[in-house]
């Protein structure tokens, strides 16, 4: 089932959690407050938690061990070449369009 984007391509909730754990493990709070740093997205509990538990299943991201009431997570090894390879494509795209604006 496709997610219907609303504030363009970079709101991508998946993305945007393997970008803020690009920097380092950081539990569930530290990455909403840092995507709306650096993405202007505020991505609410439920998508960020959702987004989480799928990013897990698919081997992006791990748990680590908790400290205290909170569950930190960091990519792995796969997940970094997912987010490699999508921010690769997303360049192409945007090296692509600009190209094409500058024709007109």
């Amino acid at each position: 089932m496709a997610r219907k984007l609303t504030t363009g391509p970079f709101s991508d909730p998946e993305l945007l959690i393997l970008s803020s754990l690009a920097e380092g493990k950081k539990h569930g709070y530290a990455m909403m407050i840092d995507i709306r740093t650096f993405a202007d997205v505020d991505l609410g509990p439920g998508t960020l938690y959702s987004a989480i538990t799928r990013l897990v299943e698919m081997g992006w991201i791990e748990p680590c061990a908790a400290t205290g009431r909170q569950r930190p997570y960091r990519l792995t090894p796969h997940g970094l070449r997912h987010l490699q390879t999508q921010l690769e494509k997303m360049r192409h795209l945007a090296n692509l369009g600009l190209r094409r604006l500058r024709e007109i």
